[in-house]
């Protein structure tokens, strides 16, 4: 029961801390001209991703349990390609993917790119060249995160000109300050920060009562309490209008897991991470690709209306989530 406690009193706090950021980190797009997918890939997913870190380092360091880690940043980036889907529901009557910024392809293929290198990290296992401890490829990680934070940002600037055109309309927030926005981004984002770090040890305390097995309990269990952040983010930040921003927060969340699991390999003193990691980790990373790529499918066509509740493309990426959990609950 206490455990059930804690864990509404966190949700409370996200929910209501998340709705505020995602309210200033909209302030800060429009004060800088950066855009909200820069905002949504650097700003929110780099605090909304925290409790994966958090939870990658502790289970390396302390609990030695390198599959609750592998699986918590795999089963994350699996579960923010749902929320896309969620984002779609919310979002009408046009699909989300025809109101959304072309520019997320970018930030959608460096995530393809980055899972594809995990992905093929655990199927080669021990032949892969390590240096020291590390596997090789988490130096490959860290190098393309830099390299996708960096176009992204460059990619965002070139479109300077068109928000100038929409800012000469008419700003959302004249009357707030640049310094009150960031400040008040920093105060929620703290708050969202402390709530969710207590968010993976409630989820594994409460998963230990099904008696399912690690691989099974970090894609799952630990990933989606871990990805509570980005679902509220991303969420509020729709519902305010702030659409790029909140796809952003989700595919740059993506991009800055895959960052944890280079910086979970180095605090792993035992050798390469993916080596000790079981390999139906794959099953996660091949699924995030699949909808992954669904997703760069729809933002490219735009579709202009949608058949069901969800667009095509939506219904897609839940299908692939629906196969993965049922592979991974097989496998277990």
């Amino acid at each position: 029961m206490l455990l059930w406690v804690v864990f509404l009193l966190c949700t409370s706090v996200i929910v209501y801390s998340g709705t505020k950021l995602s309210k200033y980190g909209d302030i800060i797009a429009e004060k800088t001209g950066l855009g909200g997918t820069w905002i949504g890939v650097a700003l929110m997913a780099s605090v909304t991703s925290l409790p994966e870190f958090v939870t990658g380092t502790s289970s390396v360091t302390y609990a030695g349990v390198p599959d609750i880690a592998a699986g918590d940043v795999l089963g994350s980036c699996v579960f923010n390609m749902l929320i896309l889907a969620i984002l779609d529901g919310i979002q009408r009557p046009v699909p989300i993917s025809a109101r959304a910024h072309y520019g997320h392809v970018l930030t959608a293929g460096f995530g393809i790119l980055l899972l594809s290198i995990a992905a093929a990290g655990l199927f080669l296992d021990q032949e892969m060249l390590n240096l020291g401890w590390i596997g090789i490829y988490s130096l490959v990680f860290v190098v393309i995160y830099f390299i996708a934070m960096r176009l992204v940002f460059i990619y965002e600037k070139r479109q300077i000109a068109a928000y100038v055109r929409e800012a000469a309309k008419g700003l959302k927030y004249e009357k707030v300050s640049t310094r009150t926005a960031v400040t008040h981004y920093v105060i929620n984002a703290l708050f969202v920060i402390a709530a969710a770090t207590f968010l993976p040890k409630i989820g594994e305390g409460l998963a230990e009562l099904t008696g399912l097995g690690q691989t099974f309990v970090g894609n799952i269990f630990i990933a989606v309490s871990t990805s509570l952040p980005e679902v509220v983010v991303s969420v509020s930040a729709v519902r305010m209008g702030a659409i790029d921003m909140g796809i952003g927060n989700l595919f740059g969340s993506n991009i800055f897991n895959i960052f944890i699991l280079a910086v979970d390999d180095f605090l792993f003193f035992k050798g390469p991470i993916l080596a000790f990691a079981d390999t139906n980790h794959i099953i996660s990373a091949l699924s995030a690709i699949a909808m992954t790529t669904v997703a760069i499918i729809g933002l490219t066509y735009r579709a202009e209306k949608k058949t069901l509740f969800l667009a095509w493309d939506s219904i897609g990426i839940s299908l692939i989530y629906v196969v993965n959990l049922m592979l991974l609950y097989v496998l277990r």
